[in-house]
């Protein structure tokens, strides 16, 4: 097995973050807006595990990239309509554009 790159136990840590936030959205939104969420969150980390073992990652680091901006905007509706605190926002918000930089670094450095 692969070491797992510091940006694949970034984005798990994550992952075990906002998982019981998710789950504390309205009922209403916990199969429309959380379960997006959560899709999308946990296809982000199947790319970045793929991209593990791939030679082939740069067009997998993009197709995370496209995700990391599509959950941004999940987030920010969940914040919008006071499903997530502010302060919980924030936190997500700095912990994916740190994601996001270390993703665009691995992509740099990849042939």
């Amino acid at each position: 097995m692969h070491k797992m790159t510091p940006v694949v136990e970034k984005h798990y840590r994550l992952i075990l973050w906002i998982l019981p936030k998710i789950g504390n959205f309205p009922k209403d939104q916990r199969f429309l807006l959380a379960d997006r969420i959560e899709v999308i969150i946990l296809d982000i980390l199947e790319m970045l595990i793929e991209a593990v073992y791939s030679k082939e990652r740069k067009g997998i680091l993009v197709r995370v990239n496209l995700k990391l901006d599509s959950l941004r905007y999940m987030m920010r509706i969940a914040k919008d309509m006071k499903y997530v605190n502010v302060r919980a926002y924030d936190f997500f918000c700095q912990s994916l554009l740190e994601i996001g930089r270390m993703v665009g670094g691995w992509y740099k450095s990849s042939n």
